[in-house]
């Protein structure tokens, strides 16, 4: 018998969702702007949504209907690029909202690229390795006559990895008769993928970080604690990176989906990156016995909020701090660093504020992983293979290139951050849309 597995909220369009706050953020920057009324509907909305199903035969017999989306938000500057997330959870909505964030995204960082981002409704903790190759293959079998090298670029996402990426780019490949490697990024080395793509994102959420201590320089000293949320890629190598530059990181918060909770994982003294990273599976879900067998404290999901810390780092999901969470927050804490995609409120982003605390907007902090990307496309288009140094170097200095020209917007038009950053992509997008003749 045929079974599905469709998000019910998929094509929902919410009140209050993560779509109508990127709209809102938008309309406030648009308003700074001064863009005229073509252009704002323009940007307003994506240019482009595919939406499909992707059956599949599971390994006992069955088939099962799965729900597959991408959306290309703006490619003015050039070809879109985003991620694809394989998750249970979502919708519709939180796709636009995520491909409007990357245009703006890859426009900060100055690279010539649009945005988009995709997103295969299931489960891959409870599927098995075959069953997740069909569905990559399937998600590009659908699109495969609207993405590549020149239109839309891929890339990993949330619980979706370098294996993931590899079957996707086998499956183009196998369509489209050629190798083609610069159809994806974020695949493993073996397959034309980038030495220092996987620690991208993790790396520049550091590094942004240490420009907004060291004032637009990267400050060496680092003698701070922090508290992450996730333990994912990004999570994991912002963690790495933090500890060796001398941090602390006292609590990692990770969803655990075996029993669909989530847990923090707390030690005083500091948590061993690695010896967590050694109990935890492809995922991001820790072993709690073991855990516990070395010294951690299990606490409640959200305990990492509450940390006596100078440093949060939101790394997990949407809308995780709240304004309701703003007043659980240590007063010690003095940044909030966004290493995923939209996890603060715009009412608690307020409330930040207000306590003093700068707010590191997504769209800036974890920009690192879209650079690596471009860094990996370029590989595949000269056949020049950059080492790991040169990777960060060059990773380093376009974060600090990108950092220091928001700052100075902020400065001069009296703004703080996040505003600064989307109103420095926003005015890019729109003038390559007017150049182009579009509006």
């Amino acid at each position: 018998m045929a079974t599905s597995f469709i998000s019910p909220e998929f094509q929902a369009s919410r009140a209050g969702s993560a779509y109508d706050h990127a709209r809102e953020q938008f309309d406030r920057i648009a308003d700074r702007a001064g863009l005229d009324q073509p252009t704002r509907d323009l940007l307003r909305t994506p240019l482009r949504e595919y939406h499909f199903q992707i059956p599949v035969r599971m390994d006992d017999g069955s088939r099962r209907i799965f729900q597959g989306v991408r959306v290309q938000h703006n490619d003015a500057r050039g070809p879109s690029k985003g991620g694809v997330r394989l998750s249970p959870l979502g919708s519709a909505d939180d796709v636009r909202a995520l491909a409007m964030s990357m245009t703006w995204k890859c426009a900060i960082a100055d690279l010539p690229l649009g945005g988009a981002k995709g997103w295969i409704a299931c489960d891959p903790a409870t599927m098995s390795a075959r069953e997740q190759e069909q569905l990559c293959r399937g998600w590009v079998r659908q699109l495969a006559r609207d993405v590549g090298p020149g239109l839309d670029v891929p890339a990993p996402d949330v619980m979706s990895s370098a294996r993931h990426m590899a079957w996707m780019l086998d499956e183009f490949e196998t369509i489209q008769g050629r190798r083609d490697p610069g159809f994806i990024t974020g695949k493993p080395v073996a397959l034309g993928g980038s030495t220092g793509r996987l620690e991208a994102t993790g790396r520049g959420v550091v590094t942004a970080l240490q420009l907004a201590i060291g004032v637009g320089q990267l400050t060496p000293d680092m003698s701070l604690t922090a508290s992450v949320q996730g333990f994912g890629n990004v999570a994991q190598h912002a963690c790495r990176r933090l500890s060796e530059l001398g941090g602390t990181i006292r609590a990692v918060s990770c969803w655990d989906h075996r029993d669909g909770r989530a847990y923090t994982y707390e030690r005083s003294t500091g948590i061993g990156v690695n010896e967590l990273i050694d109990i935890t599976d492809e995922f991001g879900t820790v072993d709690q016995i073991r855990a516990i067998e070395r010294g951690y404290a299990v606490l409640p999901g959200d305990a990492w909020l509450s940390e006596p810390v100078e440093v949060l780092i939101p790394a997990a999901r949407e809308n995780q701090v709240t304004v309701d969470a703003v007043p659980r927050l240590s007063a010690r804490v003095r940044y909030v660093v966004e290493g995923a995609n939209g996890p603060t409120t715009p009412a608690a982003d307020t409330a930040l504020a207000d306590r003093g605390i700068t707010v590191i907007p997504d769209v800036l902090a974890n920009a690192g992983g879209v650079i690596g990307s471009s860094f990996e496309q370029i590989q595949a288009n000269t056949g020049r293979v950059l080492s790991r140094n040169e990777s960060n170097a060059m990773l380093d200095d376009l974060m600090t290139r990108a950092f220091v020209h928001v700052s100075e917007t902020a400065a001069r038009e009296e703004l703080h951050l996040r505003e600064a950053a989307y109103l420095v992509g926003v005015r890019r997008v729109a003038e390559a849309c007017r150049l182009r003749g579009w509006v």
